[in-house]
């Protein structure tokens, strides 16, 4: 169940106090009151779902001098004023600035819960601007790209960062679904060339008599319908990155003239005689061993190992399961942002489900779980039937780690990222607690 906004309300009347807290409850909010200034500071954060009904008048205290201070730790935390007749000019030019509102007594309690209805909703908006920015300033670092805090992950991250400022040629094996592009592209975003082109080309979705055209470009006239010059991928990448996906679709003689250009760093358009030095990263994925399909004749072993200076691994997603609800969290988020839902609550059962199947198409095929998830869709894992729950392959440990990552991570959120009480909620010891955060990556 989702939790109520807090109002805060000071008020030094203490009948007034007590008829606003009771009317407030009664409107479903939670209501913390205070007969002076002292104490709503401290509750103040950028983070609170709340707002603030003062006193324009606070016994000897003053509630616009409350506002100020209000506002200079969070400028956008809605303030409603209550004002006597003769505050009101007080409280217009309060409102100028940046009050939320003001109503002036006496008044009916019914009115007041109207403009705190409005005034939450704007917070509301607020705290979700603010978390989508966040999310958004996360996911542009590498840890927020590539998710995952198992150790073949932080593995991952950390050969990428060494190689990103190289012009290493780099070979990136992994199976269908599991990020090769992703890579790829941190590959290229973390090291000097970010600023220049990232070309993608994937070699088995070209058709065969265009795919030199494509790569290496053409003069005018260099074969039937050749009827204008034509800049090739290569070339239209100098100085910046090319990504060769499904390196093993490419046709064998292609392979010999892709080698050449690997090894002189020139591009021979097609109908020239011209060689154009190239400034480019050759980052080439594959989902097959080609060690293995150059000794069947399938990839020319020269190439292989012109491309296998160094590879990166990319585990599938079965083999790092402890990784699965932070990578499902970051999916889910990134359907909400698409189709503009509330994200439903993550449920243990769901979790459960999710770290049980294995997850042939890796992390593709969990991306479309999480769009189906947002969508309110029924979770269809295989060709399961909706419902029936996966036989479980993951080992003990990996389930009852991920089921108590996601029960703290449930806890914070409920006691609003407040350790002292999460601890305690848990029932656990605080340092017990920071160092579960630690395991998770949740610090």
């Amino acid at each position: 169940m989702q939790r109520q906004p807090i109002i805060l309300l000071a008020e030094d009347e203490e009948d007034v106090r007590f008829a606003l807290r009771q009317g407030l409850e009664l409107a479903g909010y939670e209501v913390q009151d205070f007969y002076s200034p002292d104490g709503v500071l401290e509750m103040i954060s950028r983070h609170l779902d709340g707002i603030l009904i003062s006193d324009i008048r606070l016994g000897a205290d003053d509630g616009l001098v409350l506002m100020k201070q209000v506002y200079e730790l969070d400028d956008a935390f809605p303030v409603i004023l209550i004002t006597g007749h003769g505050d009101v000019p007080l409280a217009v030019e309060a409102m100028r600035s940046g009050a939320y509102d003001f109503i002036e007594k006496p008044f009916p309690v019914a009115q007041l819960v109207s403009v705190v209805a409005r005034a939450v909703e704007k917070r509301r908006l607020v705290l979700e601007n603010r978390a989508l920015r966040q999310e958004l300033a996360e996911e542009s670092k590498l840890e927020g790209r590539l998710v995952g805090q198992s150790a073949v992950m932080h593995r991952l991250r950390a050969e990428i960062l060494a190689l990103a400022d190289t012009d290493a040629d780099i070979l990136v094996e992994g199976e269908t679904g599991c990020g090769k592009e992703m890579v790829a592209r941190a590959l290229h975003e973390e090291g000097r060339r970010s600023m220049q082109p990232f070309v993608a080309l994937n070699c088995g979705g070209l058709p065969a008599d265009i795919i030199e055209s494509e790569l290496f470009g053409h003069a005018l006239g260099a074969f039937t319908g050749a009827s204008a010059k034509r800049i090739g991928k290569l070339q239209h990448a100098n100085g910046g990155t090319v990504f060769l996906d499904e390196i093993e679709a490419m046709p064998l003689e292609l392979q010999v003239k892709l080698l050449r250009v690997i090894e002189e760093r020139a591009v021979e358009p097609l109908g020239t005689n011209d060689l154009i030095p190239l400034d480019v990263r050759f980052i080439a994925a594959t989902k097959i061993d080609l060690d293995l399909a150059g000794r069947d004749g399938r990839f020319r072993p020269d190439l292989f190992y012109r491309l296998n200076v160094v590879t990166l691994q990319i585990p599938p997603l079965r083999e790092r399961k402890e990784d699965i609800p932070d990578l499902f969290n970051f999916l889910v988020r990134g359907a909400r942002s698409r189709y503009r839902k509330d994200i439903p609550d993550l449920t243990t059962a769901v979790l459960d489900r999710l770290i049980s199947y294995d997850w042939p198409g890796n992390v593709r095929e969990l991306r479309n779980a999480a769009d189906r998830f947002v969508l309110g869709l029924p979770l269809k894992l295989g060709k399961e039937e909706t419902g029936v729950l996966a036989a479980s392959n993951a080992s003990l440990p990996t389930r009852v780690g991920a089921y108590e990552k996601q029960l703290i991570m449930e806890a914070l959120k409920q006691q609003d990222d407040c350790r002292t009480k999460t601890a305690e909620f848990l029932g656990i010891g605080r340092k017990t607690l920071y160092d579960k955060l630690t395991k998770y990556g949740l610090d």
